[in-house]
């Protein structure tokens, strides 16, 4: 139990330190090579940022962990746009224009709403996931305007870097992603079933694990009085996870929940928490300290209903 539990948070912060060092060195070399800062906010990093739910999905995909994979973009999802969002704003008031809040803020709804729909019946089959990478590319094509994609890649990219500084970091990134996904997932389901708790609830604490170093760049670009953080860039990941990050695990494996009925009520709830914040969002063209608060305690009720 000791060991399972080590070899989790082991897989989990290898997971997260390979995901951060491939992002960034894959979009300095892209830009050493001169592609276009929008092509790089809307391909690498708008999918790369993803990368711990896309590992998680597809191991998990693999061992038949179906609970575990919607769990950990359930817990994600619900992180991202509670206690992340909550936590930039408490330090920092966060300015959004209320188209930026419609277009962003309606595609991650309708990716949740599509993630809804296809976990009805309990079970995502190849074509499902298919089609939902599918709609995602089609999300990215239609959502991101040419200023979006260079606002996201300028709150990430620091500098170029030449292949022989960036390619080393992308393979040892990746390296890390494969072996720290492995790690996570297979200890986190031998320890769901040694403790007898739900693969469910061990994938939504999993999701807080993989928000948590989003939170805290966010936090701290806040902190230091860095204004750029983007309503892209904060809730970019929510328009992935529901489509692309999930899909890509059926597309590996059929994906079958044990219990449907739980799932949909707590993707019910994360899907009202977060019309609830772009509500508020777009009534305060932005979050105040207030509303801040009101992020914080909706995340709260979430491990009551999980």
């Amino acid at each position: 139990m000791i060991l399972e539990g080590a070899g989790f948070l082991v897989g989990l912060t290898l997971l997260l330190i390979g995901a951060d060092r491939t992002v960034d060195a894959a979009a300095e070399l892209a830009l050493y090579y001169g592609l276009s800062a929008f092509f790089i906010g809307v391909t690498i990093i708008s999918i790369g940022t993803s990368i711990p739910e896309m590992t998680t999905s597809v191991f998990s995909a693999l061992y038949g962990a179906g609970d575990l994979l919607v769990g950990n973009i359930v817990g994600s999802e619900t992180a991202q746009i509670t206690l992340a969002i909550g936590i930039v704003a408490l330090i920092s008031r966060i300015e959004a224009e209320r188209r930026n809040v419609l277009v962003y803020g309606g595609a991650m709804i309708l990716a949740m709403v599509i993630m809804i729909l296809v976990l009805e019946d309990g079970e995502i089959v190849r074509s499902e996931g298919f089609l939902m990478m599918l709609a995602y590319v089609a999300f990215i094509h239609d959502l991101y305007s040419h200023e979006g994609g260079e606002e996201i890649t300028e709150e990430v990219v620091e500098e170029r870097a030449p292949p022989r500084e960036a390619i080393p970091w992308i393979v040892a990134g990746i390296a890390l992603v494969v072996l720290g996904g492995h790690l996570m997932v297979t200890n986190g389901v031998a320890v769901a079933r040694t403790v007898g708790i739900p693969e469910f609830l061990v994938g939504i604490l999993t999701g807080l694990g993989t928000t948590a170093p989003e939170i805290a760049v966010a936090g701290l670009a806040a902190k230091r009085g860095e204004a750029g953080i983007s309503i892209g860039s904060l809730l970019g990941s929510n328009i992935t996870d529901p489509v692309f990050s999930l899909g890509i695990g059926a597309l590996v494996a059929d994906v079958t929940v044990t219990d449907p009925r739980s799932v949909l009520v707590a993707t019910g709830y994360m899907l009202a928490v977060s019309i609830a914040v772009l509500g508020l969002m777009y009534w305060q063209r932005g979050i105040d300290r207030r509303g801040a608060l009101v992020c914080l305690l909706l995340y709260l009720p979430g491990f009551v209903l999980f």
